[in-house]
């Protein structure tokens, strides 16, 4: 036993400063390493690498739960409908007021140089354009083929190049059509070239709707040229919109809705919602949200928290927190409260940018509802509506983060709506800009590894510094934790001698 000790006492004498300078400076670089990487990888996929590493792989071979088991099996055949809501709720949508490239993507970036549009969310253009704009016969006209290929197109020069040529060929809407979204570098320009479509894009639709009926050949024809026509009408008028004809915007949207009452995928009562706050006519606005705020029709940012804007606009003149905390909130403002707790329920991430809190970057060309995504497509066209309202700002400021406290925590089930989708940071990742700090909610907490390896790393750097300024102080200190350590293991050690025989303890130690 003696023998042990002054081995042990023998071998923490031979250690010198520099063991203990090396030891915590090589602890410290290697726990500084894994806290950088652990913190790139929460940041990029929002979870803890070493968490999901022992998830994933080490918990089976502790004896983990096997996902294929059976019990598995039955719970998520009994979770089947929330998961299909989630997959429905991350549904990626066309933006409704969504810009027009040449004009106004591109000029942004001729000033800043950077790119405000993804390559995903561009892809997802593309295949709207083919889905919308293309037929299976479009071989049979050579325009037409020539711009099914265009659609097709990657770069936008080829699909500019392309367009021309089908336009030397004939006339055709969707050569036009392209030209005005990508080569115009003005509205006026595009509001030119989206008229002459309209020309091409009406004929076609009169006849295409008069053979609608004599085969499927035909009917898709039809339902192509419909899609072309009832886009055209709605680029149209928002050409009047941006140009400051508001009420012609106004009425051509109103047109449009009543000669294609059946194409709501298109969301044209959005764009309406937009032109009639701008023109401060909030009865015609209420009139339209009691036809479309319906529970059977899905909800979006604009519907919610137009809703709650015009709620708000009753009371927020003369509201005051001081005053609503002594006398309670009357009617009039609980109605108001609960409209904007309802919005933002819907959508988390709107009030920072209505309020100011987080910057403004040009919408997507895509939204996804109930992300930061369509939070910006909202804020960007909407927010000088809640400017113009006086206090409506201020009531938002001072009841927003209420909503938080009505939401069940976790978010396994909501309020009013559905439980916030929980992919809805991916896919705004991949529809918004890389210099765009996405907004998540909820906000992830640090993983505990995170914070450990932060610890780690302060703690045996600052082992590392101290050691190098004070060697044999920290010698000492080395010497007498080790000492401290082991102190439970001699006692133990002492206690198993003097219980064993010493013959038998003699043959252990020389095992």
């Amino acid at each position: 036993m003696f023998g042990t000790e002054s081995s042990l006492s023998m071998f923490l004498n031979t250690l010198t400063p520099k063991f203990y300078v090396a030891l915590t400076g090589t602890s410290s670089l290697i726990s500084g390493l894994i806290l950088i990487f652990e913190w790139w990888y929460f940041r990029k996929y929002g979870t803890s690498f070493i968490e999901q590493v022992s998830v994933s792989h080490l918990r089976p071979l502790l004896g983990g739960v096997d996902n294929s088991s059976p019990i598995n099996s039955n719970s998520s055949n009994g979770d089947a409908d929330s998961n299909r809501q989630n997959v429905s709720e991350c549904k990626v949508w066309r933006n409704p007021l969504n810009l027009f490239r040449g004009a106004e993507y591109n000029r942004y970036t001729w000033v800043t140089g950077r790119e405000p549009l993804t390559y995903y969310d561009m892809n997802l253009s593309a295949q709207d354009h083919q889905t919308f704009f293309t037929c299976d016969s479009d071989h049979l006209r050579p325009a037409d083929a020539i711009m099914q290929k265009a659609w097709r197109e990657r770069n936008p020069q080829a699909r500019i190049s392309a367009a021309h040529e089908s336009l030397e060929l004939e006339d055709c809407a969707t050569a036009s059509i392209l030209l005005a979204e990508e080569e115009a570098t003005t509205i006026v320009e595009a509001e030119k070239l989206f008229k002459q479509a309209l020309k091409t894009g009406e004929g076609c639709y009169r006849r295409s709707q008069q053979l609608q009926h004599h085969g499927a050949q035909y009917e898709a024809q039809h339902r192509r040229d419909t899609n072309v026509l009832v886009y055209i009408k709605r680029r149209l008028a928002m050409c009047s919109r941006k140009l400051g004809r508001t009420r012609e915007a106004v009425k051509m949207l109103r047109d449009l809705m009543k000669e294609f009452p059946l194409l709501s995928m298109f969301n044209i009562h959005e764009n309406l919602l937009e032109s009639l706050l701008e023109l401060q006519n909030y009865a015609d606005v209420q009139a339209v949200l009691a036809k479309y705020d319906d529970i059977s029709l899905p909800k979006s940012a604009t519907i919610c928290y137009t809703a709650a804007l015009l709620k708000a606009r009753a009371v927020s003149d003369k509201f005051s927190p001081e005053a609503a905390s002594r006398r309670g909130l009357s009617t009039a403002e609980m109605n108001a409260v609960e409209a904007i707790h309802r919005a933002v329920e819907f959508n988390p991430h709107v009030p920072k940018y209505l309020l100011e809190m987080k910057s403004l970057i040009l919408p997507p060309e895509h939204i996804l509802k109930r992300g930061d995504s369509e939070a910006i497509a909202y804020a960007f066209f909407h927010l000088q509506h809640w400017k113009r309202v006086e206090g409506a700002l201020n009531l938002l400021h001072c009841t927003w983060e209420g909503t938080f406290r009505m939401i069940p925590y976790p978010l396994e089930k909501g309020h009013l709506f559905y439980p916030y989708p929980i992919c809805t940071e991916t896919a705004d990742r991949e529809l918004l800009p890389m210099f765009h700090e996405v907004s998540v909610y909820p906000k992830k907490e640090l993983p505990f590894f995170i914070l450990f390896t932060a610890g780690l790393c302060s703690f045996t750097a600052m082992l590392a510094l101290l050691t190098h300024q004070f060697p044999e102080l920290m010698g000492v200190f080395a010497k007498a934790f080790l000492s401290t350590l082991f102190a439970p293991l001699n006692f133990i050690m002492e206690k198993v001698e003097s219980i064993l025989p010493s013959s038998l303890w003699h043959q252990l130690t020389r095992i």
